[in-house]
């Protein structure tokens, strides 16, 4: 299956995170919050004008900016 960027999920949208190509303190600070390999990751919703997502991983609901979501790799779920 192939993997799109975080930033690419719609509002309503669910996938499995891949991959987290960042740098150090980002992963550590992203790893803290609940993101890691594996673990399903849901879009809540998208502010305008390219703002930030909020997502959610289990019962954790995060914001993310836009440049930080485009370093997570998703896998997709139908």
């Amino acid at each position: 299956m192939n993997t799109v960027k975080l930033s690419a999920l719609k509002p309503g949208e669910a996938g499995i995170i891949s991959a987290l190509n960042t740098e150090e303190d980002l992963f550590h600070r992203l790893a803290a919050l609940g993101f890691r390999i594996g673990k399903q990751v849901n879009v809540i919703r998208g502010a305008r004008f390219a703002g930030p997502l909020q997502v959610r991983i289990g019962t954790t609901d995060v914001m993310l900016r836009i440049n930080e979501a485009r370093k997570i790799d998703i896998k997709p779920l139908s």
